[in-house]
């Protein structure tokens, strides 16, 4: 197994605050604050359980934020 990179810090961020926003404010915030890959997912999308470093994730319905979690 070959050695794990040294990644730089994610952004020192309170997922909570995302949450109720609508999805454009929340996609420009998220990158404003230094994450280098927003994703917006309709509730129930089926994804991959890879951690991507670096991403925010948002659940969104009726073009607001639901829930918001790393990678």
């Amino acid at each position: 197994m070959g050695p794990v990179p040294n990644l730089p810090a994610e952004p020192d961020d309170d997922l909570d605050s995302y949450v109720g926003l609508d999805a454009r404010t929340a996609e420009d915030r998220a990158r404003e604050r230094g994450w280098t890959t927003v994703r917006a997912l309709p509730p129930g999308a089926i994804i991959t359980m890879e951690y991507l470093y670096g991403r925010i994730n948002f659940e969104i319905a009726d073009d607001a934020v639901r829930r918001c979690w790393r990678g």
